[in-house]
Formats: structure tokens, sequence, C-alpha cells
């Protein structure tokens, strides 16, 4: 019946409904209405009440109530079925089952399954041939078979765990309905078109001209997808599909690793209108890139699955930097550009302020896969050791060069570098800011478009030989790399040989730096074969099949069908490389049925004209029985009434009710007893020698010199510091405390802005951990003056170096310390108080090193200025003029030293050189700003 799941198994008794009429007329001559006699003596009787009146015909009601009976009876009688088996338009052409066997049929597969087999079964009654073609076989030979042959095959089918492209079946069809005009055509559709489903409806519209064709759709629950799942920094989430907004509203997904174990469960619900809507995992991140199948709860179907490999791992990054400056501008520092381009799939850990090698033990302790060096020069100490250590065991270093490590002596580099770098407009330089040309066809960046808004100004340079084209994966419009790579044991150093932030190139700002890190990030977390060489993770390599999914989402084994894939695959499963796990158990690939791109939309089936039937849910139930036990109900129901007419029905006597019981529930309190509290953590013992100096260093301003362990050197320092102090109290409102000594092992040197370190050649070198700290307190702001006080013995332009100069280099190789240069005419240190065009000591032939400052543009306004500074104060000051020995003195005011060459105003000049180094320690380049030029030049007379 239209618009009801009903049919009748011998509709032609329903003919006798006709004779319903017929039945109301003889039912209302039942009773027969009396006959009047006129008798005179009844005249007597008019004032006599009756007991009982017989009706003079039958109730309305109860002639109803027969009626409604006798068409029971009719119903009954032709067979009624709900949920009827699909018909055919006719019963005696051969059928032809067009069956949608892919993903999206997965879920509801025994509703089409059953209504192929009725069909069968009905094409066996009528004696008639019957084709069985699943859509996604479109190269299998077609032809009609006797219906028991096909009920046999239809019991081998299966749904397919990929989408079906159902015109790649259409040649097939036609071959078969062309020898058979008379065949007729039933689709057992799936609802869901994928991208060719209108191709499919023109082309099977052409082919069923002149034929009867019956499209099944409908009546089933319509298949729900999982596609794009995203590991970002705030959660796992995925998306869930439907193609219609009549499917359910509602669902739950759960996440399983790779075990199969449960890790959580998230739901998901549509709003009225909408075919997509997203499902999203708050879980830590390490519970997250454990995770490698997502699948939606009781959505028995492949497309209902995702399965997720090491591509989708969020992965740590620790990120160091060698700048002194990050936070002075932290939006130009090279953290701001990595954090950003790491944030989408990365979560970048920012090494606190403190040195490059505590913070590389740090992040090798916390097993992080990957770690950024950005501008460090040099690891001290055992961290070296560490950090080789943790490469050749599987880790990925990526390092961002920079002025530190364009002037260092560094080994842990992919190719061997050039010192100094090369720089625009310098020697050894470009004309023009070169472009990025090219990506290697066989490096991780293959494929990715190459930027033509990235300009190079500076870069450090590889010196060439025979392999560095093998080790170089993006490359400059001259040939020179942009970024190199070399495989470390079973892990990779990878160096972009430009900083992480703006100042040498515009990469960081470009869209192809993230799309870089992000395939670099890839890379971390996994070994590195080695035949991978410096072109590790190439995109050759075929993995083999290893766990798949079938069309229900279930794990197997695979089939001899399917094929090997790439390494890096990230296409749609098919039917030769269907949805699962490829390659071994420590690198596996996942293929997913669907892609992050695609949609699924509703199938129309308008322009077919076909005739269309829904899927019955459940099987047909025979409606005889129930019907005539109704009818049985009614015939007792006219009996009683009809008794009760005739006046032989007793009146009931009623029933005698029972008092009701009360039931009284006793409550139980529950006690819950607290937990005792936890002790407290025991406090740290206290240290009376620490607490007595830290009250001391912060009592005041003082200056510090750093104790050699030779008397007289120590002395001196003290000295030559205490007058420093008292020429201080009298020129600058700075009234200092007496100078402290420093056990740079020991003591903390955080309370000083500014360190004094006399050089001794013959002292020990400090152990690792107190150059650490000395290496922390410069990255924190402080200050030290390294006085190799041998100015006498090393000349300027000679090319011996003096013991003084040998024992600094053998602290600096274990310090990171910046770029350095004479300290240049246009200084903020030369006009920080007194304006000074040198900086004497006890001689005056050295010359005072400070941190190299960024060169000036030529048009612009930082060129005519006459005070100049960098990001911030120089955390390093290196002089070989014995400052101290200048400025000691005795307790009656005479010189404890004589000055070389002894000019007359030396002493003076060497007491206004330390007041300018200590007042630039204590207010940093403000003698740099704008507002300064006036006075400056006026003192300057320009």
């Amino acid at each position: 019946m239209p618009g009801l799941p009903l049919a009748f198994a011998s509709p032609l008794v329903l003919i006798g409904l006709v004779s319903l009429p017929l039945l109301w007329w003889l039912l209302r001559l039942v009773p027969p209405r009396p006959r009047r006699v006129d008798f005179p003596p009844t005249r007597l009787l008019f004032d006599i009440a009756p007991k009982e009146e017989t009706p003079a015909r039958t109730p309305w009601w109860l002639t109803l109530l027969r009626l409604t009976l006798a068409a029971l009876v009719i119903l009954a009688a032709a067979g009624p079925l709900w949920n009827p088996p699909v018909s055919t338009a006719t019963a005696k052409a051969p059928l032809v089952v067009l069956i949608d066997d892919g993903w999206s049929s997965a879920s509801t597969f025994d509703a089409r399954m059953r209504a192929a087999t009725e069909l069968v079964a009905r094409a066996q009654a009528d004696g008639r041939g019957v084709a069985l073609v699943p859509l996604s076989e479109p190269t299998r030979d077609l032809s009609f078979e006797p219906p028991d042959a096909a009920a046999a095959r239809l019991r081998t089918i299966r749904p397919k765990p990929h989408a079906v492209e159902r015109a790649d079946a259409l040649p097939a069809i036609g071959r078969l309905v062309a020898g058979t005009p008379e065949a007729e055509l039933v689709w057992l559709a799936d609802d869901v078109d994928l991208g060719r489903g209108a191709e499919f409806v023109d082309g099977l519209k052409g082919l069923a001209a002149g034929r009867a064709i019956t499209v099944v759709t409908g009546g089933v629950r319509p298949a729900l997808a999982l596609a794009g799942a995203d590991n970002a920094a705030g959660g796992l989430s995925v998306k869930v599909l439907r193609a219609t907004a009549d499917g359910p509203t509602a669902g739950t997904v759960r996440a399983l690793d790779l075990r199969g174990l449960p890790l959580g469960e998230t739901s998901f619900g549509f709003a009225s209108s909408a075919t997509e809507t997203e499902a999203r995992f708050d879980l830590p991140v390490e519970l997250r890139n454990d995770i490698a199948r997502l699948e939606i709860m009781g959505e028995a179907s492949a497309g209902a699955v995702q399965l997720l490999d090491k591509r989708w791992r969020r992965r740590t990054v620790g990120v160091v930097t060698g700048s002194t400056t990050e936070t002075a501008q932290p939006l130009l520092a090279s953290t701001f550009y990595l954090g950003r381009a790491l944030a989408p799939f990365a979560d970048a850990r920012i090494a606190e302020r403190g040195s490059p090698a505590e913070a590389v033990s740090q992040f090798v302790d916390q097993r992080l896969p990957m770690l950024v060096l950005a501008d460090v020069g040099n690891v001290a100490g055992p961290a070296r050791e560490t950090l080789t250590r943790w490469v050749e065991d599987g880790g990925v270093l990526v390092r961002f060069a920079g002025p530190r490590l364009a002037a260092a002596d560094d080994d842990l580099v992919p190719v061997r570098l050039r010192r100094g770098g090369r720089v625009l407009g310098g020697s050894l330089s470009w004309e023009q800011p070169q472009r990025l040309a090219s990506f290697a066809a066989d490096g991780p960046f293959a494929g990715l478009p190459v930027p033509d808004d990235v300009t190079v100004k500076r870069q450090v340079l590889a010196e060439p030989d025979s392999a560095l084209v093998d080790h170089t994966w993006a490359a400059l419009a001259d040939g020179t790399p942009l970024v190199t790579a070399a495989k470390r044991g079973k892990g990779m150093v990878v160096l972009f040989h430009v900083t992480a932030d703006t100042r040498w190139s515009d990469l960081p700002l470009s869209g192809a730096f993230v799309e870089m890190l992000r395939r670099v990030v890839g890379l971390s977390g996994t070994s590195v074969g080695p035949e991978a060489g410096a072109k590790a993770q190439g995109t050759a390599d075929t993995v083999a099949p290893t766990r798949l999914l079938d069309g229900y989402g279930v794990f197997g084994p695979p089939p001899p069908t399917a094929r090997p894939v790439a390494a890096g695959f990230a296409g749609r499963a098919t039917a030769d490389n269907p949805p699962g796990f490829y390659g071994p158990p420590e690198g596996l690939v996942a293929v997913n049925t669907l892609l992050a791109t695609d949609r699924p939309k509703p199938l129309d089936i308008a322009p077919l004209g076909a005739r269309t039937e829904p899927y019955r849910a459940t099987e047909p139930q025979d409606l005889r029985g129930p019907i005539l036990v109704g009818a049985m109900a009614l015939a007792l129901v006219d009996a009683l009434i009809v008794f009760w007419l005739a006046g032989g029905l007793a009146r009931l006597t009623g029933w005698r009710r029972a008092p009701a019981a009360i039931l009284v529930g006793l409550a139980v309190a529950l006690t819950t007893v607290a937990p005792p509290p936890a002790q407290a953590a025991e406090p740290r013992p206290a240290d009376p020698q620490a607490d007595a100096f830290a009250a001391k260093a912060t009592s005041g301003a003082r200056l510090a010199y750093v104790t050699t362990g030779n008397a007289e050197v120590d002395a001196i320092s003290k000295a030559g510091l205490q007058s420093l102090t008292v020429f201080l109290g009298q020129r600058t409102a700075l009234e200092g405390g007496e100078p402290l000594g420093l056990d740079i092992a020991r003591d903390e040197l955080a309370f000083f802005p500014l360190i004094y370190w006399p050089i001794v050649p013959d002292a020990p070198k400090p152990t690792a951990a107190a150059l650490a700290r000395v290496d922390a307190y410069m990255k924190q702001g402080g200050t030290i003056l390294f006085d190799t006080r041998d100015a006498v013995e090393a000349a300027p332009g000679a090319e011996t170096q003096s013991p003084g100069m040998v024992a600094l280099r053998g602290i600096l190789s274990s310090l990171d310390i910046p770029e350095l240069e004479p300290i240049p005419r246009e200084h903020v240190l030369t006009k920080t108080f007194f304006l000074l065009r040198d900086f004497p000591g006890r001689f005056t032939a050295g010359r005072l090193w400070v941190e190299a400052m960024p060169a000036a543009d030529p048009d612009g306004p930082d060129e005519r200025r006459p005070a100049r500074a960098g990001d911030g104060v120089s955390s390093i000051l290196i002089t070989s003029n014995d400052l101290a020995g200048a400025w000691a003195t005795r307790p009656d005011g005479q010189a404890l030293l004589p000055l070389v060459p002894g000019e007359p105003r030396q002493r003076e000049h060497a007491f206004r050189a330390g007041v300018n180094i200590v007042m630039y320690a204590l207010t940093g380049n403000y003698k740099a700003d704008q507002v300064h030029v006036p006075a400056l030049l006026e003192r300057l007379g320009q």
C-alpha cells in the first residue's frame, strides 16, 4: 500500500469488502419490525409502565461493530503482510540486481542483503534468471544465472572498505542488458554520492530506456563517517560527516591505541540542518599521541574509522636560543617566530633564561624527540656529549645560524662552515638579495611550492665539497645551500643557514617556513635507516600492508590483492590499497577510507524517473493471526451485547476493597571519614654562610671581582674597585658599598650588575658547573669585564699570543659568547657619563672589545646619531689595559702601581673609563635614545 509497509498475499480477497453495504442492509432487517394489530381492550394497558422494552431495529453502533467484524475476516483471508519484500514490476522478465557495496552501505548492509535475497526468492518462484551486479567490481563478466546459483553467490558478497565508483560499471551493465531487452533493473542504492553519482544516474537512464527500473532507497539510517583528524594544541578533533540532514543527530566517538585499548570517548551532535560536526578529545598530549584509531560507536563501517599514524602525533619540540635579547624585544625574537610556526602541529617548549648547556641537558632529560638551537655558538661542558649521544640515539637537532654560530667553531653541523658568513654589501657578497630557488627532489621538502617572496640578505656559507649537493635540502638562486642536513647515527642534524628571525632573511614571514618546519618535525620520533643517507625520508620507499580494515571497520589480515603503498602515502583508500596500517610496527603508515577534504552528498536519483521503494528494516510479518484474533474478540463482544439486550445478563456485585498496605523504608546515614592531612614537605636546611653573603651583597650597590687564588692579584682587584667606588661617589649620585670577592663556583652572581675578572695565566680553569653559572649570569643581564692585564706583552697586531690571552680563550671556549668587535667610536659606552675616545688603564696599548652591534642603515636615522647601541647591554667586555691596576691606591691616596707610559692624565682617564663602564652596566643604552641627541651634539661641539 502506498505510504505504508503493508501488502497482501491474496489481494483479490479484498473484493469481499464490497459486500459490506449488503451486510449492513441485512443487519437492519434483524430483528424484523413487529406488525400492528388493533385490539380495543389494550386501551386498559396504556397506563401500565412496562418493565422491558425491545427495540424495533438494531442499534447503529451494534451494526458498526458487526461490519467491522466482517471487514477483519475479509482482510485476514487476503493474507496481509507488514514490511513486505521488495516487489518487481513484472513477474516474467529476467532480473538485474545492482548492489551498492561500498563503505557507505556497510552499516545497513543486512537490509540490502535481505532485499536482494527476497528478490532472488521471488525470481525463483517466478522461474526467471537473475544477474547480480556488485558495483565495486566493474571488470567482472556479467551474465544471467539460475536463482539458486545467484542465492549462493549472494551469500559471498561483503561490503568493501573503500568508495565505489559506480560509473566504472556502466560498460559491463550495458553489455549485459543489450542482449536482453526485456530485462528488469533493480538498484539497491546507498543514497551517498562521493563525486560521480550524477554520471552514473545519467548513464543508467540511457541504458534503461524502455525497461522497468526500480530503485530501493531510504527506510534505513543514513551512514556516518569520520575524516580530517587534527591533533592541534588544544586537543585532537575529527570531523563527523553525514550525507543528509535526516540521519542521527548525536553519537559517540571512541579513541583506541594500537592494542585496541580505549583511551577516551567524546560525544558529538549535529545541528538541525547540518551535515558536518566535530568531535574533540581534550586529553594530555602524551595520550593523544598514543591514539591509533578513532571510531563512531555503533557504526559498523570502514568510513566510520579514522586511523592515525606518526604523522598525527603532536610532538614536543625544545627551543633554545643563544641571544641575550629574547626578553627585551619578544615580538622580534627568534623564539616568537619559531613558536608561531610550530604551534599548528607541535608543542614548543621555550628554554628559560639561562645557559644553553643547561637548557639542552634539561630537554634531553625530558626525552624530547626534537631540539631547535637558534644562534647557539657552543654547547659547553658535559652537555655537549649528552647532546651528541642524544642525536646518535635518534634525536633530530635543528640549528639556525646567527652571529654566534658564524663566529663559533662547532662541528655539530651537517656540513663544514666558513667562519663569519656572507653579508649583503660586504666582501664575498651579492649585489642583490638572493631568492629561494628550489627544493631537493628527493628531500622532505619535495612537492612544496617554491615561494617567490623569500629573500636572503645574509647567510652562513658551507665549504664546497663533492658531498654538499647530497646534503642540501633547499638552495638559493646562486646555488648556495639554504638548508642542509646529515645523518648522525640514528638521528639527524639539520641546519638553516639563516637566522630564525628576520635579521638575515624574511623566510620566517613566509608560509613556506611553517610547512618546512612541519616536515622536519615529521622526521622526529622515528629512526632514520642507514640507507637513507642525507636524503632521509625519501618518497621512493614502499611499505607492505600489515593490518587492513574490512567493510565493517574490523582489522584483519591483508588480502592477496592488496598492494604496497609509498612510505609517505596520503591518498584515499582504493581496491588495490584498502584502508589499514602498512609497514613495520615502528613505522606504520595509515591509509584511510576518506580524505580530509571528502564530503559525502545525497544521491540524486530524480533524473532517473524510476519507481522507488524503501528498504525494510525487519523481516515481513504475517498479520492474519492478529487480525483473526481481533475478529474473534469482536464476535465475543457482539454475543455479550446481544445477551445483555435480551435481559439475561445479571448484575454483577462489586468487589470488596481490601485495605492498602503501607510500606515504610528505613534511611541509612553514611558517614565519611576525611583522610588525614598530608604532611608538609620538610624545608630545605638553611645555609648561614650563603644567607650572610646574600644579606651583605644586597645591603647596597656593590661592585664585585672574581677571586683568582693569587693573593697579590686579588688585593689589587679589591683596592682598585674600592678606589673606583670612592671616585663614583665623588663624581656621580652612586653611593656604593665595599667591593666583594666572588667564588664563581659557590657564590650567587645575580646580586652584582658588573663583575671584574682579572685573568691569571697559571690559575686553574674553572669547572664546567662554574662556567655554566657564569653563562647563565650573562644570559640573565649581567656584565663581566675580563682583563688579561698584558697589553705590554701582547702589542696590537702582534702574531704571538700572551699567556693571558691563551687562558682567556680557554675560558671563553666553554661559554656561549656573542660576536665581538673593538668598541666603535659611536658606541654608547663612550658617552654613558664622560665623553671618551679610548679606555686606558695601567697600559694604553690595548683595546676594549664589546658585543658587535648590527650594521646601521646608511640612509636611516641611526647613521646620523652621535650614540648607537644594540638591543641591550653587552654581556661581555674584554680589555688588556689592567684597569684595576690603574684604579688601585693606598689608604693615603697614593697609587699602588706605576702607569705605562705614564701620560699626565692617564690615571684620571682610567677612572673615567671605569665610571662609564659602571654606568653602562647600571643604566643600559639609554644614552642612545633620540632625546639625548641635542645634548650630546652640544657637548661634542657639533
